[in-house]
């Protein structure tokens, strides 16, 4: 019989049980004196329950004790010679019995916790009392290997119909033991969760010579494959036995058992383990016959497992027993590559299948398997290299165009402009279309920036001076949940690049670290000096030896998953949800700094941040009276109103930016001829008594180039001088115009001003 509630609250109260019978006896003698009545009867009744409570505790508490001398008398029947020690506790983990075994190895310890009794065997007893305790109480019983300090124990836990838990403690170093001496001596080993050993029977360290502490000492071709053949470091040499691996899914702990092998001998399948290729032998159904060791690793299959080709290998483009059918038929022999199902990891094979015979004329078919995923890699790292000069080229040529129809846009405006005023009602749509013209340039100038075409005005500039004027704007765009940290090096070097577009780089990098810490934090833009004694190689480039002025923009958000690293340059690729990113401006801040002749890297970790870090070649003295010659400065920016006299070819194949330029050449005195294109401008200045003072031509047009029929031009008219336009960069075609002497650059979209101070600037 179960022992209920009732009886186990009675135990509880069994010590106050005197107590609460003297209390009865009193309230009732107290009801025969007391005079008035109801209150007597009121004490007798009150009385007379606590008597009979006490009585009723009574009763149930020596039921309980009975029960639990019952049940120690049938513990001590069945346990007192049981080898292995034994103990009853209650709900509290107190001793109530313990057999001859426990006794002769623990000593009395009635009484006392089973805790506290086993504390000097093994490491924090009472957390593993407590949680196999808890596991009793859910499922009647629970079981544990523990580790001691020699050996281990196994302990386990019965529920003993609610009145307390039995436990036992076997020894299972000597169970081992056992082995060792009987008739089964199988070489054997237990692992912990991370691997370490932490038993070995006699005979595998009498196979060994030594007592190892890891696995690499007894097994040299980890990791272990259960099912498989390993190589063994014994005492006479290398050995060969066959693994068979039992895991508790309890604990976590691995019991290895090693089957000695005979050695392989030449001629046998298995002696293909020692050679460095992965060979299969496959039937002509397409199952498995027999595999070597590197097969299976790079399969991630076990040797007693049967599989069919079909089940390891993808990605062929059509069933693979169909590849299998035509090799076994003699109508295939190109190798194939496929991608190996199983392993966790991306693994592409390279698979050669061959047909052989055999003394039977049964066909089989040995597959040759090479490792081919860094060669699958290189072939991704490719394709996406193309794929990136693709649209590179396909922006650039974008930009090119709209830079010839901003050109004529805002060229008309400009036009427009000069016939009216302030007061003309027009006048406000006209500034409204050019204002628009200069943003849509703007636009393309990122385009450009991506495809690494852009115009750049380069100047030297000291860095600090240029974050300082920044920090205002860059200030207002992170808010007001985000610190921004701006810190210099002391002394540091100047830098010659396009201050503009610069700007737009951090611009770029600072919004991105602000939209990655939606919560607030700290972006930190630090600037420092680097001298590379060496190149420094990293993301498949090399950073030459040199100066360096290093910008870093670091942030404390979210971080970028190791992944998506290496496409955080890629157009369109954005990590940001839909609509809150356009995935240009990563891209476009590579294009500007790798046309500035700087490296870009990205360094982040998930959940602490992202660092950007930027390598500008430092500004060398040797250099600075040259670029300070070539960028002195002069009056092209401005508006020009003065009038001009001489003659002009205007070679352009554009007809609205042809028109445009004409006009605004003309408006200001100057004699202009134009040209459709190069051809057409040849064959005008066959005219050997036309006088022309300046060609201003187009770079690239269909046919024959700027610069190629201006060179052709010169050898008969050497004196002329020349302004080439065009919406690539300067250094789309830098060698050509080098060769020019007298030339001189003007970027798509221009203004009507810049265009005739450019043209006379020639005249000067």
């Amino acid at each position: 019989m179960s022992v209920g509630p009732l009886s186990k609250q009675a135990g509880r109260l069994a010590p106050y049980c005197l107590a609460i019978a003297t209390g009865g006896v009193l309230l009732c003698a107290s009801a025969l004196v007391i005079p008035f009545p109801q209150l007597g009867i009121f004490a007798f009744v009150a009385g007379a329950v606590l008597l009979w409570s006490a009585i009723l505790v009574r009763v149930l508490s020596y039921r309980q004790s009975l029960r639990r001398r019952r049940i120690s008398d049938t513990l001590a029947a069945c346990l007192e010679n049981d080898a292995a020690a034994a103990f009853s506790t209650d709900m509290d983990g107190v001793i109530g019995y313990a057999n001859r075994a426990a006794l002769t190895r623990f000593g009395k310890h009635r009484g006392n916790s089973l805790a506290a009794t086993l504390e000097d065997l093994f490491a924090s007893p009472a957390t593993t009392l407590s949680r196999l305790q808890s596991r009793a109480l859910a499922k009647g019983a629970a079981r544990e290997d523990v580790v001691l300090r020699h050996g281990h124990m196994r302990l386990s836990v019965h529920l003993i119909d609610g009145a307390g838990f039995l436990w036992r403690l076997e020894n299972v170093a000597a169970q081992n033991a056992a082995l060792d001496g009987g008739a089964i001596s199988l070489p054997m080993l237990s692992l912990s969760k991370n691997n370490t050993i932490l038993f070995m029977n006699e005979p595998l360290r009498r196979l060994i010579g030594h007592q190892a502490k890891t696995l690499d000492r007894i097994i040299s071709d980890l990791p272990i494959r259960p099912g498989d053949v390993h190589a063994l470091s014994a005492v006479d040499g290398r050995i060969y036995a066959r693994v068979a691996q039992y895991e508790s899914s309890a604990t976590g702990r691995k019991e290895l058992y090693f089957l000695p092998e005979v050695t392989p001998s030449v001629g046998e399948w298995d002696a293909f383990d020692a050679l460095p290729v992965a060979l299969l032998k496959v039937a002509v159904d397409g199952s498995i016959l027999q595999s070597n060791r590197h097969s299976r690793e790079l399969l991630a299959i076990p040797t007693h497992d049967k599989f069919n080709l079909g089940d390891l290998v993808e990605g062929l483009g059509r069933p693979v027993q169909d590849w299998v059918s035509d090799v076994a038929m003699g109508r295939a022999r190109k190798p194939e590559f496929v991608r190996a199902s199983r392993p966790q990891n991306d693994t592409f094979l390279q698979i050669t299948l061959n047909r052989v015979e055999g003394k039977d004329g049964q066909v089989e078919l040995i597959a040759v398997l090479s490792d081919a995923t860094e060669l699958k890699s290189l072939e991704a790292q490719f394709v996406q290299s193309q794929k990136m000069q693709a649209i590179g080229q396909l922006a650039g040529g974008i930009a090119h165009d709209f830079n010839n129809l901003l050109t004529a846009i805002s060229g008309h405006c400009d036009l427009l402009l000069l016939r009216h005023d302030e007061a003309d009602p027009e006048y406000g749509d006209l500034v409204q279309i050019h204002q628009n013209a200069n943003r849509a340039a703007s636009l393309v100038g990122q385009l450009l920036a991506f495809s690494r075409k852009q115009t750049l005005k380069p100047e030297v500039i000291d860095l600090r001076d240029t974050l300082s004027d920044l920090a205002h704007l860059l200030n207002r765009l992170v808010g007001e949940k985000v610190t921004l940290t701006l810190t210099h090096d002391v002394g540091l070097l100047p830098i010659r690049v396009d201050k503009r577009q610069l700007e737009q780089v951090i611009m770029n990098l600072v919004v991105n670290a602000r939209d990655a810490m939606p919560t607030g934090g700290e972006i930190k833009v630090e600037t420092r000096n680097e001298v590379l004694r060496e190149g420094l190689a990293r993301d498949r480039v090399t950073v030459p030896p040199g100066e360096y002025v290093i910008i870093s923009v670091t942030d404390q958000g979210v971080g970028i998953p190791p992944e998506r690293l290496p496409k955080v340059f890629e157009p369109f690729y954005t990590t940001k949800r839909t609509g809150e990113g356009t995935g240009l401006g990563l891209s476009t801040a590579y294009g500007i700094i790798k046309q500035t002749g700087g490296f870009i890297f990205v360094d982040s970790v998930v959940g602490a941040g992202t660092a950007f870090t930027i390598y500008l070649p430092a500004h060398t003295a040797r250099a600075e009276a040259v670029v300070e010659a070539a960028h002195a400065p002069d009056s092209e920016g401005e508006v020009s109103a003065e009038r001009g006299s001489g003659a002009i070819l205007l070679v352009e194949d554009e007809a609205p930016v042809r028109a445009f330029a004409s006009r605004a050449l003309r408006l200001r005195g100057y004699t202009v001829i134009e040209a459709e294109n190069a051809e057409e401008a040849l064959e005008t200045l066959e005219d050997k008594t036309l006088h022309i003072d300046v060609f201003v031509s187009d770079v690239i047009m269909p046919g024959m180039d700027g610069p190629s029929w201006v060179s052709e031009a010169l050898k008969d008219r050497p004196g002329v001088k020349v302004v080439f336009v065009s919406g690539y960069a300067e250094d789309h075609f830098t060698a050509q115009q080098a060769r020019i002497p007298n030339s001189s650059f003007l970027a798509k979209p221009f203004s009507l001003s810049e265009l005739t101070a450019k043209v006379q600037a020639q005249f000067d």
